[in-house]
């Protein structure tokens, strides 16, 4: 009789009395450096992933490494170089604050817990943060996605490369997931105090569009909520503003390939108002919660172009929510209500307490 192989376990350290509650946020994922090499590697990585390109493997393998990973990464790279901060990539150094911030925020209502932040693709990756959680005593984990509408090609992806390390993994953590938080009073507030702000320094302009990330079409029709969860949020925003529907356009960017996605497409709108005289626009992206690419470069440059070009006067992008106090109190409560029922006194805490027991102990064989 044979026997299978045994998988490749990550045994990590025998089990402890120690014990603690982590929460990990996560985001989509940067390169490492604005190079051709670095972005290679990642939309290696990126666009392997079938929670976001879902056509037949073999035929997209052909694609991706004949053709897109010869010509795209030169001029993606560009791109990122256009907005690469001294700290590094602006998602990545947005994500990172946040985490921070949250472990403090969480603190000042007494709840002691670590806080890492992870990227789906690249560095650091979602499993590399879970190891080290795990090492540290962590065995109750809350992964809380940085997005607060739910995809199957974001959050489930998210959530996959959580069940993949647990896959691999001999004492797996308690795990809990936060799918979604697209209507949140708490996120609207945020969204809503950001564009308040803008407007109480630059005036309001006639038309606010928010642009949320594209999804291919066919997604809607698979069942995934994410079409109507930006809407949603936009209906709630608008509502929190006072805004009526002729003062705001809801619009879906970064399309890729040639597959019908979510319409209206962002940059075709903005064209369009200027073109039908509207002289001033405002863009928000709400379904991002911290600024990158997509925003940086694609709105702010890319769609402030367009809309310029068309005939537009005056163009404003309002900027991600980042590190607005509000947005980290909303993320606050996210984790508080997810953590209910949990021990949040913090690793250390617990690793200090298991030590005087056992010195209790010892103690008490003593005597």
């Amino acid at each position: 009789m044979s026997f299978a192989p045994e998988p490749p376990f990550v045994h990590g350290a025998p089990p402890t009395a120690s014990s603690g509650t982590a929460i990990l946020l996560c985001n989509l994922g940067t390169p490492d450096a604005p190079t051709a090499t670095a972005l290679r590697r990642y939309l290696a990585e990126f666009l392997s992933d079938p929670r976001v390109v879902e056509i037949p493997r073999l035929a997209w393998w052909l694609i991706l490494h004949g053709i897109i990973l010869r010509t795209r990464p030169k001029r993606s790279a560009a791109k990122y170089a256009s907005i690469w901060m001294d700290e590094g990539s602006p998602l990545k150094v947005w994500t990172q604050k946040q985490a921070v911030m949250l472990r403090g925020y969480l603190a000042t209502r007494g709840h002691i817990v670590e806080v890492r932040h992870a990227m789906r693709y690249g560095n650091p990756s979602i499993a590399s943060q879970l190891n080290q959680l795990k090492i540290e005593g962590a065995n109750r984990i809350l992964v809380l996605p940085c997005y607060p509408q739910y995809s199957a090609t974001t959050t489930a992806s998210v959530f996959d490369a959580v069940y993949h390390w647990a896959a691999r993994t001999r004492q797996i953590p308690e795990f809990r997931f936060v799918n979604h938080y697209h209507d949140a009073p708490s996120y609207i507030n945020a969204l809503a105090d950001k564009i308040r702000t803008h407007w109480r320094h630059h005036d309001q302009a006639g038309q606010l569009v928010m642009s949320f990330h594209g999804v291919p079409e066919r997604t809607l029709k698979l069942g995934d909520p994410y079409h109507c969860e930006c809407q949603k949020t936009a209906r709630l925003l608008a509502e929190e503003l006072g805004l009526p529907e002729d003062r705001y356009r809801v619009t879906f960017q970064s399309r890729f390939g040639k597959a019908k996605w979510l319409q209206p497409y962002t940059e075709p709108t903005l064209v369009k108002l200027a073109q039908a005289g509207v002289q001033r626009v405002d863009v928000v992206c709400p379904g991002f919660t911290g600024d990158c690419l997509e925003t940086l470069e694609e709105i702010s440059m890319q769609g402030r172009d367009a809309f310029l070009k068309a005939g537009g006067k005056e163009f404003h992008y309002i900027e991600c929510l980042n590190d607005s106090p509000l947005w980290i109190a909303a993320l606050a409560d996210f984790s508080v209500q997810h953590l209910a029922g949990w021990p949040t006194q913090g690793l250390a805490d617990h690793q200090a307490l298991a030590a005087s027991r056992t010195a209790a102990m010892a103690l008490g064989a003593k005597r």
